[in-house]
């Protein structure tokens, strides 16, 4: 680093309103990747922006800033085009899952570099792990090679990748500032644009289970987030997708693999389904695959080949069976009636207080633990019939998960459906 600034200043002169300049922010970072800016000094400058901002150049600056922290990732001797996709995060949201295989199947390579759940969010590596041998670690030829023969691959992000965004993401999950909008966007685009993928799909929710829970704070993100991945080159659409209510039925580990099975099979619940194929259709756009209807490839049963290929070629059996919980108890209707809304957040936390979840990022998590619901909105229900079944195999956790899900059933009268999509964000022409 050929400048250096006092933190102090920039903090005080960002808490003051002032627009950092990018020499600034560069420094910022990298000073802090190196360990000489705090971690105190980083959570007050993380405050700061969570109540600040970062207007559009600032924010395209730290995001650079965070890729140059580390290495990028190259995709270039592919024989096939790379799409990746990223969700804000949800409950029940293994779309991932059954996506990657299906998008492969229709001729891309998927790089799905995945991370593990914190809180009332799931893992896509916690879900994988409940497949008996399948290992989440591979080296970059160990991708590449499976890419080029598989199609896709779901795997970690190595050390390498983005470490700044380790740091602060780490720091902002103890300081209050998860959801500031613009560390959100530097953090998921500092690693997908150093993952070196041609085009990328995002799944932004809004709802009681994401993060955004305003439409209007959903869609300013997806403006940020395509924003700085058209700027940095890459192809970028978002959806903007409902998580008022859980994806599905499944909400844990090993019951999202199976549920996401049944949609391989060409099953599923209807909603897990319709996002799949919304998102597949926009990943199979953006790599030139004009002409594959993804739809199609699904009932065909190509997507459940390159799955069972992909979980073997990362040491998993995809023939054993999933774990199974110990101890389970059933949540019950009080009153008859028509199910009108499912609280998102309220089933994400007792599948996380049953196991299924962490509260740190080395605690371990069970693969069987989860809520199962039993309904959906717009089922009719009479009084004792099943809402939802509570899997754990720590038996003590049970009244504590039924304690979040006191208010999760809104029974009424009548229920209006919707789309799972909510819009489309693209890039300004």
């Amino acid at each position: 680093m050929t400048s250096t600034y006092s933190v102090v200043d920039l903090i005080r002169a960002k808490r003051d309103g002032q627009t950092l300049d990018p020499d600034q922010i560069t420094w910022l970072i990298r000073a802090y990747t190196d360990g000489i800016v705090a971690d105190e000094q980083m959570s007050a400058m993380a405050m700061v922006v969570y109540f600040q901002g970062l207007d559009d150049v600032e924010l395209s600056t730290w995001t650079t800033a965070m890729i140059e922290s580390g290495e990028r990732m190259t995709f270039d001797g592919l024989s096939r085009p790379t799409v990746d996709k990223h969700s804000t995060g949800g409950v029940g949201d293994k779309i991932t899952l059954p996506l990657a295989p299906l998008v492969a199947a229709c001729g891309a390579a998927v790089p799905q570099l995945s991370g593990r759940g914190l809180g009332h969010t799931g893992g896509t590596l916690d879900k994988m792990e409940a497949i008996p041998g399948w290992r989440a670690d591979l080296s970059h030829d160990e991708m590449v090679a499976q890419l080029e023969n598989v199609g896709a691959v779901i795997c970690a992000a190595g050390p390498g990748l983005a470490p700044a965004d380790k740091k602060l993401y780490a720091l902002r999950d103890v300081t209050g500032t998860v959801e500031s909008i613009p560390l959100i966007a530097s953090s998921i685009m500092s690693k997908k644009i150093a993952e070196g993928t041609d085009s990328l799909i995002l799944d932004v929710k809004t709802g009681s289970g994401a993060f955004m829970k305003t439409e209007e704070d959903a869609r300013e993100l997806a403006r940020r987030l395509v924003g700085l991945g058209e700027a940095a080159g890459v192809r970028t659409t978002a959806l903007l997708t409902h998580m008022d209510v859980p994806l599905g039925y499944a909400c844990g580990n090993g019951i999202e693999v199976a549920e996401s099975l049944e949609v391989l099979a060409g099953g599923g619940p209807a909603d897990v389904v319709e996002l799949t194929i919304a998102l597949a259709r926009q990943m199979v756009k953006a790599a030139g695959l004009d002409g594959t209807d993804p739809a199609d490839v699904l009932a065909r049963g190509q997507a459940m080949d390159v799955w069972r290929n992909m979980v073997r070629a990362q040491g998993g059996d995809p023939d054993a069976p999933l774990p199974v919980a110990h101890h389970s108890q059933d949540l019950v209707a009080t009153e008859a009636g028509v199910i009108t809304g499912i609280d998102a957040m309220s089933v994400g936390l007792a599948a996380w207080r049953l196991g299924a979840g962490r509260a740190r990022k080395e605690d371990p998590v069970q693969a069987a633990a989860g809520v199962m619901l039993r309904v959906r909105p717009g089922d009719r229900v009479v009084a004792g019939q099943p809402l939802a079944t509570l899997l754990t195999d720590m038996p003590d956790s049970i009244a504590r998960a039924e304690e979040a899900m006191t208010d999760t059933f809104t029974v009424g009268q009548s229920f209006q459906p919707r789309d799972v999509v909510v819009d489309t964000i693209m890039a300004r022409s």
